[in-house]
Formats: C-alpha cells, structure tokens, sequence
C-alpha cells in the first residue's frame, strides 16, 4: 500500500523521538516555474496520484493597495470577480465548479487578492478558460457594482459591527500602524464603499488586475506539456499594459513609545484585550523562530498561556500568541478574550509575565519538539492536497517573494532553537514598544466612567 507523505514523515518523527528530528527530510513540493511574454507568472505543481486539480490566481494587490478615501476596493474586487464577462453569465463560475462537485472562492488580505478552484481533472481546461476570461473581459458595470457593494457592506455589518469582538479585531490594524496603508482595514467601511463610483472600480481593474501582476498556479492531476498549451492558449495572448503598476513604498517607522487605546463595544459580553508589537517583513530571517515563539505561548492547550490564562487563573475564555508576518512591516501580538468580572490589566500582565518567562527562563526540549510536531503536522497536512500546495507556493510567493520559500521555510522552523527563541523576543518584544488595546463592553465603561468621577 503507498504511503503518504504526511505518513512517512509523521513515522519518521516517531522513530526518532524523544529527541527532536533535526534532519528529517520533510518531502518538498516540487514545482516548476515560468513567466510569458506579457509577464504573467506560471507555477505548476504535477500530481499524478491525485484524481483532482486546483486552479488559482493570485493577484498582487491587497487592502493596502485600496486608494485614499475608497477603502475596501480590494474586496471589493473579490466579489466582483464572479460576476459576469463578456462570454461568462454571473455566477456561471458556480455551475462550472460546484455543479461538477468541486468548489471555488477566493479571499482578501492586506498583500494580495486570490481566487482558487478544486474540480476534477477533466475539468481543467475550462478553468483555464474561465479564470482568463475574467482576467481579460469582466464586466465592472453598474449593476455589477451596486449589488457587490452591498454584499460588501453587509459583511462588514455582520464580521465587524454583529460580531461581539467584530470591533477589536478591525482595531488592531488601525493603531498598530501609523503611516503604512495596512492601518486601513481589509473589509474596508460603509462610507468609503459609500463615497465609491463605477468609474473609481473601472480604474482599480485597470490598475491592478492583468497578466504582469498575476500568478496563476495550477496543482494536482494533468499533463505539463497539454497544461503548457493550454495557457498559451488562453492567457499568452493578453495584453500586458504600457503603464506601471503602482507600488506602495511607505514603510512604517519605527514606535517610540508605548501607546493605549480604548474600543468600546455594545455587544461584546467580556472585555478583550491585545498587546502588540512591529515585526520585520516575513522574508525576514527572524520569522521562524517568532513562529515558534507563538507556538510555545499559545498552541493547544497544554501551552503556557492556556494553562495560565484559562485553565489555572481562569481569568480569560481564550488567550493566544501569533505572528502576522506581512510583504512589509508585520505584528507580533497576544490577544485575550476575557471572563466576567476580569479587566484587561489582568490579562495583559499575565501575557507579558509569560512572555518574560519564555524568553529568559529555561525552554524545555520536550516542551520545544512537541509544538515543533505540532506546527509541522499542521503544515504537512496541507500538503497532502493540491490545493493546499498551490496555497503555500501562492503566499510563499507573494508574501516572501521566493515560492521556493514553501519548502524552505519548513526547514528553517525545524532549526529553530530555544537560544533562538529568546533572542527574538528580547529583541522584539522586550525591547520593542508595544500598542495596546483595551476592548470594554459599554456598559463596562460607563461604569468605570461614573466610578472614576466620584
């Protein structure tokens, strides 16, 4: 019987324990690469054993891109992209996916816009097909517009103003950044989408979405030399734009002081609290050792801030550690979601005090391999599909710059040390200046408010 690779390397750690396998050989996806004349980007990532294909598109423009005053537009965009083309009816990109029994959807984030599909392999070349189609002939009309805004609109009313913690979460890019376009929010605001016209989209399409600022990735059961031809097809004959594509070169500074804020809520049953700090980009050598940090904080429950935080103290219903590593200036930050009758002073000094003791107590052996395994059985299980494959080669690519980066990247998370561990921290964190924000319910503040007074 053939054994997956997750089952190989998962046995490989086992017959190595209890000492941490340093020298496993984690499989690499193995890809190949090229670039045609109009400057899109092709990675294709074969797999025979596989009865499946996933076609994505990443393209490289995220909410930091959104202009001024027009918040959102990326996501906008995601919408957008579904609806109909000049050969394609809206929602017609449902009925060739799910209608097959595959799926499609697509995401936003402050780096990059991405859209991927999973259907069976002989659906490939209408995929193709489809995601040049709407690469090339959208329709970015009234219609189209007005009913994707909504839709925008009314996310944003539920992921954000619904949602009892929807407020703290949008706050944390708002002010942790304070010159970098990643302070304004992915999901953009109702105003901004508001104050949009169809002209505003028109332009943004024309800006961003074409061949030289996309990479299309196509993972999983097909043949490289049909699939070669099947692109040229398709896509080698889209123009490529004479002008530039706009980049953003602003880089946030560096903090020079602690700084405080204050979000209410008129939902949120328990207060939250989130402290954070600036990290470098996520090409950065540093990033691994941060990740592991953040394991060790808060991966599983057997970790440092759920046996404080929420077993023992029971101060808070969830408390976690993670790394946002961004294409520029990333967050380090800790978040807890706190039980009735804590405050966020509590929380935020038991996070710091855990911080403290992870970064110049001792670090076990045991404690470092077990979210070691942890985090690469996480990572190999994603590699086991092929869309999970495009995924990691797609941000590996647009986030680090290097799609090789997928594989290596692993292999730097397994050298992690504990010595390396507390470096970063003292560096970053310890030695960095921290944003932090108090989430309070209303009634909470007001409370607080009329207590303060007397």
């Amino acid at each position: 019987m053939r054994k997956t690779l997750l089952a190989v390397a998962l046995a490989g750690m086992v017959a190595m324990a209890p000492v941490y396998a340093q020298s496993i050989q984690v499989p690499k996806i193995q890809f190949s690469e090229r670039v045609l004349a109009n400057g899109l980007r092709v990675i294709s990532v074969p797999d025979n054993t596989n009865p499946t294909v996933s076609v994505q598109v990443w393209y490289d423009v995220g909410s930091k891109n959104d202009p001024q005053g027009r918040s959102g537009f990326a996501h906008l965009f995601e919408h957008i992209m579904f609806k109909s083309t000049k050969n394609m009816k809206s929602e017609q990109f449902d009925r060739m996916t799910e209608d097959v029994g595959g799926m499609n959807n697509a995401s936003t984030s402050d780096d990059y816009t991405n859209y991927f599909e999973s259907v069976p392999a002989n659906h490939l070349q209408r995929l193709l097909w489809a995601e040049a189609e709407r690469l090339s002939n959208l329709n970015v009309d009234e219609a189209n517009f007005k009913s994707e805004r909504a839709v925008v609109q009314e996310e944003y009313r539920q992921s954000v103003l619904s949602n009892p913690y929807g407020r703290l979460f949008n706050a944390i890019s708002t002010y942790s950044y304070t010159a970098h376009p990643y302070k304004r929010s992915t999901i953009g605001s109702i105003e901004d989408l508001d104050a949009a016209s169809v002209q505003d989209v028109i332009d943004f399409h024309k800006t961003y979405y074409r061949p030289d600022n996309a990479v299309l990735i196509v993972s999983g059961n097909f043949d490289q030399k049909q699939l070669d031809g099947w692109v040229d097809q398709y896509f080698a004959w889209i123009p490529k734009p004479a002008t530039a594509i706009p980049r953003v070169t602003v880089k946030e500074p560096a903090r020079t002081a602690d700084k405080r804020y204050t979000v209410k809520s008129p939902s949120a049953p328990t207060p939250g609290v989130v402290v954070d700090w600036l990290v470098p980009p996520a090409n950065n050598a540093d990033m691994a050792a941060l990740d592991v940090a953040s394991a060790l904080l808060s991966q599983g429950e057997s970790s440092r801030f759920y046996q404080r935080l929420v077993y023992k103290e029971q101060v808070a219903l969830q408390a976690s550690a993670a790394l946002d590593a961004r294409t520029d200036t990333g967050l380090f930050y800790l978040l807890a979601i706190l039980n009735a009758g804590h405050q966020p002073a509590e929380a935020e000094a038991m996070m710091l005090d855990e911080v403290r003791k992870l970064a110049t107590g001792e670090i076990s052996d045991a404690e470092l391999d077990k979210v070691k395994t942890q985090v690469l059985t996480s990572r190999l299980t994603r590699m086991q599909s092929a869309q999970g494959k495009g995924m990691m080669l797609g941000s590996a690519l647009i986030i680090e710059g290097d799609a090789s980066r997928a594989n290596t990247g692993l292999d730097e998370f397994q050298r992690v040390t504990a010595a390396d561990v507390q470096r970063v921290l003292k560096k970053y964190v310890l030695d960095g200046k921290k944003v932090t924000i108090d989430y309070l319910p209303e009634q909470t503040a007001a409370a607080d408010s009329k207590g303060a007074a007397k």
